[in-house]
């Protein structure tokens, strides 16, 4: 079992940033494990945000989010970090960490979906404010 434990959301205003972070624990947690950032805004789907690969520490990101937001880890500290510059109002939402376990290759179209994940966190709320 892995949990996860999302810290770093709050109020801003447009143009600000915000680090977001991730803290998992488990007694199978590894750096083979996928890590994302997906949201969810009022009334909207979830919504993918970013996602690192497992030891490789590739990276992929939304197109609404390329540019102003970095996703690492650090697998000493089981921490998967969301750096988040430039806020828009529109980013204002639930941001939730998930992981999934990726011993084998798999496709990064398919790591983007929700479904791909089965641990979550419980959410951290962002608020931009223009």
């Amino acid at each position: 079992q892995v949990q996860l434990v999302e810290t770093g959301g709050g109020l801003v205003q447009d143009g600000d940033s915000l680090r977001l972070s991730c803290a998992a624990s488990g007694r199978t947690f590894s750096d083979t494990y996928t890590m994302a950032w997906f949201r969810q805004a009022p009334g909207k789907e979830l919504e993918f945000v970013a996602l690192v690969l497992r030891s490789s520490r590739s990276t992929y990101y939304a197109d609404s989010v390329e540019g102003r937001f970095t996703i690492s880890r650090d697998n000493a500290k089981n921490t998967v970090f969301l750096q988040m510059n430039g806020l828009k109002p529109e980013d204002t939402a639930v941001y939730y960490c998930a992981a999934t376990l990726t011993t084998t290759p798999r496709a990064v179209i398919d790591l983007m979906s929700a479904r791909e994940y089965k641990y979550w966190g419980q959410g951290t709320q962002v608020t931009v404010s223009s």
